[in-house]
C-alpha cells in the first residue's frame, strides 16, 4: 500500500505538471504586470496631482500673525493636503538665488509679496474645483490674487485620463489573452488523458469522481504558478524601490499586496475553470469521437 501511494505521488508531480506550471507562471506574470501598471498608474496620477500647487498672494497690509491664522484656517479645509507660508523676505531670498541678483538693490524695495503655497488633494486638482476654491479664498479682502497654471493642470489631467483609458483597454485585452493561453495549456494536458477518462467512464466511475484528480492537479498548478509569479514580481518591485527610494510613493506595499492577491486568485480560478470545461468536454464525447479530435 505504501509503495502504491508513493507511485501515485510520483505520477502526480510529473514532467507535464512542471511544464504546465511554467507555462501558467509566464502567463500569470503577464497578468500581474498588467494589474501592477494599472494600480501604479493610479498612484502616479495621485502623486502628480498632489504636487500641483497654487499660490495665494497676501496683501502687504496683513499682519504675519493674521496670515498664520489664515493658513491654519485653510489647512482645515478638505481640499488642502498641505500648505507653506512664504514671507516677503523668504520670497526675496529664493528669487535672488534663482536669478543670481538681488532685485532689491536696484529697485530700492522688496517687490515680492508674502504668499501661502497650497498643495491640493488629488480629487480637487482640476480646473473646475480650483476655480471654486479661488472664488472662496478671494472673499477675503486681504488676498491680492490666487495664481495657478490652468493650462498645466488641464494638460496633466488630460494625459492621465488618456493613459488610464489605454491601460484599461490593455488590461482587458491581456486578460483575454491570458485566459486563452492558460486554457490551451490545460486543454492540451487533459487531451492526452482523454482515453483514460473514457476508460474510467466504462468502469462506472461518476463524472465527479473522474473530475476530482484533474481539478486537484490544476488547483496546485495554479497555486504553484501564482507563488512563483508573485515572488518574481515582489523581487522586482523590491529592487526598483531599493534602486530609487522615491518610487515607494508609487509602488506601495498596498499595491503589491493587491497585485499578489489578484495573481493568486486568477491563477486558481482560471486553472480550475478551464480544467472543468475541458474535462466536461471529454466526458460528453463518445468513444468513436475521441480518435478524430
Amino acid at each position: 500500500m505504501k509503495k502504491k501511494s508513493k507511485n501515485n505521488a510520483v505520477s502526480y508531480f510529473d514532467m507535464q505538471f512542471i511544464t504546465s506550471s511554467i507555462s501558467t507562471t509566464l502567463v500569470l506574470l503577464l497578468l500581474g504586470l498588467v494589474v501592477f501598471f494599472v494600480l501604479a498608474a493610479n498612484n502616479l496620477s495621485v502623486y502628480v496631482r498632489e504636487n500641483i500647487n497654487f499660490s495665494v498672494l497676501i496683501s502687504d497690509d496683513m499682519k504675519e500673525s493674521d496670515i498664520l491664522k489664515l493658513q491654519k484656517k485653510l489647512d482645515k479645509e478638505p481640499f488642502v493636503k498641505e500648505s507653506e507660508y512664504i514671507s516677503k523676505k523668504q520670497a526675496l531670498k529664493e528669487q535672488t538665488e534663482a536669478m543670481g541678483t538681488d532685485p532689491q538693490e536696484f529697485l530700492g524695495y522688496n517687490p515680492f509679496t508674502a504668499s501661502i503655497e497650497i498643495k491640493l488633494h488629488s480629487d480637487y486638482a482640476n480646473s473646475d474645483s480650483i476655480a471654486k476654491i479661488e472664488k472662496m479664498i478671494k472673499k477675503n479682502t486681504d488676498i491680492q490674487d490666487v495664481l495657478y497654471q490652468k493650462e498645466l493642470i488641464d494638460a496633466v489631467n488630460e494625459n492621465i485620463r488618456n493613459i488610464s483609458l489605454v491601460l484599461l483597454a490593455l488590461a482587458v485585452v491581456l486578460t483575454f489573452i491570458s485566459f486563452a493561453l492558460i486554457n490551451n495549456t490545460i486543454r492540451l494536458a487533459i487531451y492526452s488523458k482523454r482515453f483514460l477518462i473514457h476508460t474510467m467512464k466504462l468502469v462506472g466511475a461518476s463524472w465527479g469522481f473522474i473530475r476530482r484528480p484533474f481539478l486537484l492537479r490544476n488547483f496546485w498548478i495554479g497555486v504553484l504558478a501564482a507563488f512563483i509569479a508573485d515572488a518574481i514580481l515582489m523581487g522586482t518591485a523590491y529592487w526598483l524601490v531599493s534602486y530609487e527610494p522615491e518610487l515607494i510613493r508609487v509602488i506601495t506595499p498596498e499595491v503589491m499586496l493587491l497585485v499578489s492577491g489578484a495573481v493568486l486568485v486568477f491563477g486558481i480560478v482560471i486553472t480550475l475553470f478551464c480544467a472543468y470545461l475541458s474535462i466536461n468536454k471529454y466526458l460528453r464525447m463518445k468513444a468513436s469521437t475521441l480518435y478524430y479530435i
